[in-house]
């Protein structure tokens, strides 16, 4: 990612934190109307809850682009964690769709080519590093 890439990200998620409760919601929306399946990932889940633990981790990737490095081993084990949840690989770009829907409907006309752009580096490079971790996993087990 760019210098200005993560700024635009930061800056940008610095708009949704007063609507986060709002943003949570429509994502979960977002992905069980794309993939219905998802849903069984979430058996018994208190969604709003769920909702926070999603901004609180996305808060904690947003801030620690700069330098990426520092939160990689906690992005990694995070990885590790979902994948005893039922997460796939074949799941992520499902989720990135439906964040990149999610912060184009809560950030609204501030959602430029250049935002979106910048988000989409961002959570390919988060979906990289957890997909390797993932592999590693499997390779290892």
């Amino acid at each position: 990612m760019t210098p200005d890439q993560i700024r635009l990200v930061q800056d940008s998620f610095r708009e949704i934190v007063p609507i986060r409760v709002a943003v949570a919601a429509l994502f979960y929306e977002r992905l069980f109307a794309i993939d219905a399946d998802l849903r069984a990932l979430f058996p018994m889940t208190d969604m709003t809850k769920q909702g926070a633990k999603l901004m609180a981790s996305l808060g904690f990737i947003v801030h620690g682009l700069e330098p990426a490095d520092t939160i990689l081993p906690t992005v990694r084990v995070l990885a590790r964690r979902h994948v005893t949840y039922g997460v796939e690989e074949r799941h992520y770009p499902i989720v990135g769709q439906a964040l990149i829907e999610t912060l184009a409907a809560g950030l609204g006309t501030a959602f430029t080519p250049a935002v979106r752009e910048a988000w989409e580096a961002a959570y390919g490079l988060l979906a990289s590093v957890m997909i390797a971790a993932a592999r590693e996993d499997q390779l290892a087990a």
